[in-house]
């Protein structure tokens, strides 16, 4: 299970709409490592001045990692992080994620990061299985 869904955002769920604050509440207390790692990540954007911030370190175990797949493999947990933090994500690997500003997805720096390209460059043999 991805998220640790409480009984009123579920009742809100099945009534409708549900708030999206609510929703990125439930992201940050379900996958705190994944929530945590974009929060970092998009305060070193707003303050390095790069065209991108990213994480190359990886997890610090396989409940970690599994954190940031569930957040960035589902489009409703990867679009309430953006629009929560005002960016646009990138992922790649297990572990090697990108905070890239809003508009970024036409410039070079995210074609570059996000190309098969630099998908290929990125595997290692540790990395085979994750």
């Amino acid at each position: 299970m991805s998220l640790t869904v409480s009984p009123d955002l579920l009742a809100q769920a099945e009534q409708g709409e549900v708030d999206e604050a609510d929703f990125v509440d439930t992201i940050r207390t379900s996958l705190p490592y994944a929530y945590q790692l974009i929060e970092q990540l998009t305060g070193e954007l707003g303050t390095s001045g790069g065209p991108f911030a990213d994480n190359t370190v990886e997890p610090p175990s396989d409940a970690e990692r599994g954190q940031l797949l569930r957040a960035l493999a589902s489009d409703a947990i990867r679009g309430s992080l953006e629009r929560h933090f005002g960016v646009r994500l990138a992922f790649m690997n297990c572990h090697r994620v990108a905070v890239f500003p809003l508009g970024a997805e036409q410039g070079d720096a995210y074609r570059k990061f996000t190309s098969i390209r630099s998908q290929l460059l990125n595997q290692t043999p540790e990395l085979r299985s994750c």
